[in-house]
């Protein structure tokens, strides 16, 4: 299974039109969220007054969100918004950079579940606990093969080989196993006893 995947759309609205935009978006959530693998969606503006909308929206994979994507409800939708939404933009993230990054607005309505950035403390704990292990390995494993070498080249030549595999499957790794700690839900372990 992929990394869930958060994809923010700039959008360009007439601020006379906000009403029809909050209408136009939340019908829009309400048919995304309908849609097995839909995490959360919401939308941001920079100010109360801005004509700048980024509507946030995460899926459970790539497969899911292609599902939504490719539909005849999100195809019905965007055609209702084409006579006032221009689109700007589209990013799509994957893995711990999606929520992470903290906003940088002052207008958030949030709509489903779109939770915020989890707390400093808990990302450094959630990056520490595959960090290090991934970190000691490297180590252990190419300390005969730089032992000769001077103490930057050593430390070049460790991250050389831990930054990808942390970029690209641990932090994701750890960050879907521990979204429960980010996000101050019960553990899963937890669940079944609270019932």
């Amino acid at each position: 299974m992929s990394d869930p995947v958060t994809v923010t759309i700039a959008r360009r609205v007439s601020v006379e039109r906000r009403d029809e935009m909050v209408a136009w978006m939340q019908a829009g959530i309400r048919l995304a969220s309908e849609f097995p693998g839909f995490l959360g969606a919401g939308w941001v503006r920079p100010s109360p007054d801005s004509d700048q909308w980024h509507l946030l929206y995460r899926f459970d994979s790539h497969e899911t969100l292609g599902r939504w994507d490719n539909s005849r409800q999100r195809g019905w939708w965007l055609g209702a918004g084409e006579p006032f939404v221009e689109e700007t933009r589209i990013e799509r993230r994957t893995g711990i950079e999606g929520w992470f990054d903290p906003p940088s607005t002052y207008d958030v309505e949030q709509v489903s579940g779109v939770a915020s950035a989890p707390p400093r403390w808990k990302q450094t704990i959630t990056i520490f606990l595959m960090f290090y292990p991934v970190s000691l390995l490297a180590n252990w494993a190419l300390g005969p093969l730089v032992a000769g070498w001077a103490l930057p080249l050593k430390v070049l030549g460790v991250m050389v080989v831990t930054l990808p595999f942390m970029t690209y499957a641990g932090l994701p790794w750890i960050t879907r196993n521990m979204e429960w700690f980010l996000h101050g839900r019960p553990a899963p372990w937890r669940r079944g006893a609270d019932r």
